[in-house]
């Protein structure tokens, strides 16, 4: 397995450096204190190809595999983890499962405007007491002759309040059924459809989260993307795909905050040296690139099975449970690197180690990782 980074990658890392660090980095922290969610950046990322990173052209995407997908995503976390969580919440959720499940006249409706930017999406499976165990959610979808009557909420959904459209997850039949869920597409604007409270997060605080209300939300059957009661496997080969968005969050993450400490080891002065010479911090940022350069290719490992359709549920629990616990323990380490500094905000650090804890929670803990790992070694 060759993963040396190709022509278009060298090519998309550059562009996308170039746009963050004149569009994003400046306002990282204004954004981050006052939990303000840029639409606009999203809509310029749209223009750049961004926001539809593995649409096909034909639907107005960029048509790129999942190596390019790691390097967009990776170089913007490693400036921002909020709009990173934003992009690739964009791609491989919403986007993704309309791309991998809607039918042709659900693709060419939605694609294009979701490649563009046109239309920001989201993604609709957690509740407030169904996180992991889904098969038990409470939001139902009744059918009406030709139509679906959804009421229920979801929460922790990324882009809840600003969202244009959503691939929303409901149970069409019996609790505990994996048979017994559907996916819908619904629009913003279809009576019945609102939004909840907005989180007030830790970290990621310029990525939006909030529920998404239903209240007699009523769905034509054409938003009915597969057949009834195919949602939650839909799901969970979409989740497949986001685990591999959530590994290159981390993966940019930890850069971002490794960068940060290399840079200020050898400006920082201590008993007359540089600290970076010292063996207690040399030895720290040699685990910190070994780590990163371990989570990196088993990123990479999961996104050759998927550019390939081959088999890689265990491959992007790994990527994801590893990259993440790495993020953690990167940033960690960089703020003890800058010691008094690294606590404080007007350093990066500290930004990457309160948005670094999110990967290891958000699409699949670390234990349900551990879990989907452990069930594909016993088979």
């Amino acid at each position: 397995m060759n993963f040396a980074a190709t022509e278009n990658q060298t090519m998309i890392a550059q562009m996308v450096r170039d746009f963050a660090e004149k569009n994003i980095r400046p306002y990282i922290m204004e954004w981050d204190e006052s939990q303000t969610f840029p639409v606009h950046i999203f809509k310029q990322l749209g223009e750049l190809g961004l926001m539809g990173v593995l649409v096909p052209q034909e639907y107005g995407g960029s048509g790129f595999g999942y190596h390019e997908y790691i390097t967009v995503i990776t170089e913007i976390s490693k400036v921002c983890g909020s709009i990173g969580l934003s992009v690739a919440a964009h791609n491989s959720l919403c986007t993704g499962h309309i791309l991998q499940f809607g039918n042709e006249e659900q693709k060419k409706k939605y694609l294009p405007k979701l490649a563009t930017a046109e239309w920001i999406g989201a993604w609709g499976l957690t509740e407030a007491n169904t996180g992991s165990d889904a098969l038990r959610m409470k939001c139902v979808a009744k059918k009406d002759g030709d139509y679906y009557v959804l009421n229920g909420t979801k929460n922790w959904i990324t882009h809840g309040k600003s969202g244009d459209v959503a691939v929303v997850l409901a149970r069409t039949g019996e609790l505990l059924d994996s048979h017994g869920i559907s996916a819908f597409i619904v629009e913003r604007g279809t009576p019945g459809f609102g939004s909840g409270k907005k989180e007030n997060k830790l970290g990621m605080r310029a990525s939006e989260t909030a529920e998404l209300v239903f209240d007699n939300c009523r769905i034509h059957k054409n938003q009915l993307m597969g057949n009834e009661g195919e949602g939650f496997i839909q799901a969970m080969k979409v989740l497949d795909g986001g685990r591999i968005s959530i590994a290159s969050l981390s993966i940019g993450i930890a850069k971002g905050a490794f960068e940060a400490a290399v840079k200020y080891a050898k400006e920082r002065e201590q008993f007359g040296k540089p600290i970076g010479e010292f063996q207690a911090i040399s030895f720290k940022l040699a685990d910190m690139a070994t780590q990163i350069e371990a989570s990196e290719l088993l990123t990479h490992q999961a996104a050759d099975l998927k550019n390939k359709h081959l088999p890689m549920t265990k491959e992007s629990a790994m990527a994801k449970y590893y990259a993440s616990e790495v993020a953690v323990r990167v940033s960690t380490d960089a703020v003890q690197i800058f010691g008094g500094y690294g606590y404080t905000k007007d350093f990066p650090v500290e930004k990457f180690y309160r948005d670094s804890k999110l990967c290891t929670i958000g699409e699949g803990t670390s234990e349900i990782q551990k879990l989907v790992i452990a069930r594909a070694i016993g088979r």
